[in-house]
C-alpha cells in the first residue's frame, strides 16, 4: 500500500526513535511504500525540501512558527498549514495514489488536506488521536466557551467535529480516550473507535554501574538515594504549582533525590522557587546533552508522570514509555478522568494518586523507596511495554482494517 502520514513532529530519518517514527518503521517493515510530511518552522530557515530513501520519503515543509514564539505567530502559523500541507501534497505527491492516510492530533487543523487526498485518491483514512482540542485548552482556562475567546472556541470545535467526521478509523491512546470521545460525540459510530495505544519499538537498555556512578557524580546526585526524575515538557498541562509542592514537601526528606528535566511555558516558574528554596535534594535542568540525559534517566529509580488536577479530558503521557523501557517504576500524579493511574496500578508497575493530594504523594515517595518493590515492578514495567506498547502492536491494529 502507498501510506501517507502527516505530523507536526519535525524529523528528517526514520533512524530517529520516538512514537511516531518507530511505527512508520513498521510500515517500511511491512513492505509499504511510505511517504510522510514532517514541517520544519520557519526559524530554522530551511527551505521545503523532499528527503527520498530506498523505502520512503519525508516531505520537509517549510511552515510558519507554531511553538516558542507569542500567541498571534502561532495563531496564525496554525491556521494555515491546511493550505501548506495541502500544496505540499500537490506539488511532491501529485503522482502517488494513497491507499491509507495517517495523521495525529495535534493539530486539528489538517483537515482540508486529508479530505483532499480522501477524495482524490479514495483512500482510508486513519486518525491518532493524541489530544483533543479544544477542551484540553478550556480545562486549563487558555480558551473560553463564551465572550471573544468563545470565537475561537467555536471555531476549533468546529474543525474537530470535521477532522472526526472526514475519519474513517480512530486510534485512542487508552479505553478512557475511547469512552470520553463516544460520549462526547454520540454521532460517531461506535465500531470506528479502538484504542491503539503510543507505542514504541523497545530498545535494550544496558544499566552500566560504572558509568551510573560517573554521571552521578558529574551532576552531584547523591549515590545513596532513591533517584526520582521527570523528564519532558514542562508547560501547563503538568500542573507545576503541584510538582512545587511536593519538592516543598520532600524538602528535608533525606532519602530521596528530584531530578527534572526539561522546558516550556512554566520553566521559569520552576526556576524561580530553585533559585529562591534551594532545595538540597532536587536538582533543575534546563538542557542536558542528549547521551547524558539518557544515561542520567535510565539510571534513576523511578520515573514520574505529573497532570494538571482541571483535566476533564484523559491524557495519557507517552513519556511512560521511556519509564518502562528503562525498566523503571512510574509514580503518576494526575486528575482523576485519565486512567493512566488505573493501568500502571493494575499492571503492577507503579503507583497513582490525585495531582491535588501532597500528603498522598509522599506516602507512594515512601513506598517506592524500598528497593526490592521498586526491582519488582521495574520488571513488570519492561514486560508490560513488550506485552503492550510495541509499535508492531500499533501497525497490527491498523492493519487489521485492511487484512
Amino acid at each position: 500500500m502507498n501510506i501517507l502520514f502527516l505530523t507536526l513532529l519535525d524529523f528528517s530519518t526514520l533512524e530517529e526513535t520516538g512514537i511516531y517514527t518507530d511505527l512508520m518503521r513498521e510500515f517500511v517493515k511491512g513492505n509499504h511504500e511510505v511517504y510522510m510530511i514532517s514541517p520544519t518552522e520557519k526559524r530554522k530557515q530551511q527551505p521545503t525540501r523532499l528527503i527520498e530513501s530506498e523505502n520512503y520519503k519525508i516531505l520537509k515543509l517549510q511552515i510558519g512558527n507554531t511553538q516558542k514564539t507569542n500567541l498571534v505567530e502561532k495563531g496564525i502559523s496554525t491556521l494555515t498549514l491546511e493550505s501548506k500541507f495541502q500544496k505540499g501534497i500537490k506539488d511532491y505527491f501529485s503522482d502517488v495514489k494513497f491507499d491509507l492516510v495517517i495523521y495525529t492530533t495535534p493539530p486539528i487543523t489538517l483537515q482540508k488536506a486529508i479530505e483532499y487526498v480522501k477524495k482524490r485518491d479514495n483512500a482510508t483514512t486513519y486518525l491518532l488521536l493524541k489530544d483533543i482540542f479544544p477542551q484540553n485548552a478550556v480545562d486549563l482556562r487558555i480558551v473560553k466557551k463564551t465572550g471573544i475567546r468563545g470565537l475561537l472556541y467555536n471555531y476549533f470545535k468546529s474543525k474537530e467535529k470535521k477532522l472526526y467526521e472526514i475519519s474513517d478509523y480512530i486510534g485512542c491512546m487508552s479505553q478512557a480516550n475511547v469512552d470520553f470521545l463516544l460520549n462526547q460525540n454520540p454521532e460517531l459510530p461506535s465500531d470506528i473507535i479502538e484504542v491503539c495505544p503510543n507505542s514504541i519499538e523497545p530498545l535494550t537498555i544496558e544499566k552500566d554501574k560504572q558509568k551510573i556512578k560517573e554521571i552521578k557524580k558529574k551532576y552531584n546526585i547523591p549515590l545513596d538515594c532513591t533517584v526520582f526524575i521527570y523528564g519532558g515538557n514542562l508547560g501547563k498541562p503538568q500542573g507545576i504549582d503541584f510538582l512545587i509542592e511536593c519538592l516543598k514537601a520532600n524538602k528535608n526528606n533525606k532519602e530521596v533525590y528530584f531530578v527534572i528535566a526539561g522546558s516550556g511555558t512554566e520553566f521559569n516558574k520552576l526556576r524561580n522557587y530553585f533559585e529562591t528554596s534551594q532545595p538540597s535534594n532536587a536538582q533543575l535542568f534546563s538542557l542536558l546533552p542528549k547521551e547524558d540525559y539518557e544515561v542520567l534517566a535510565n539510571s534513576s529509580d523511578v520515573g514520574l508522570i505529573f497532570l494538571d488536577e482541571r483535566f476533564t479530558i484523559p491524557n495519557f503521557p507517552s513519556r511512560l514509555l521511556s519509564y518502562m523501557q528503562a525498566s523503571m517504576p512510574v509514580l503518576a500524579a494526575t486528575d482523576v478522568n485519565t486512567d493512566i493511574g488505573q493501568v500502571i496500578e493494575q499492571g503492577e508497575f507503579g503507583l497513582w494518586c490525585e495531582s491535588n493530594n501532597v500528603k498522598e504523594f509522599n506516602k507512594k515517595v515512601k513506598k517506592l523507596c524500598d528497593k526490592e518493590l521498586r526491582e519488582h515492578m521495574g520488571k513488570n514495567a519492561r514486560n508490560y511495554l513488550e506485552e503492550n506498547y510495541t509499535a508492531k502492536h500499533s501497525y497490527e491494529i491498523i492493519m487489521n482494517h485492511f487484512n
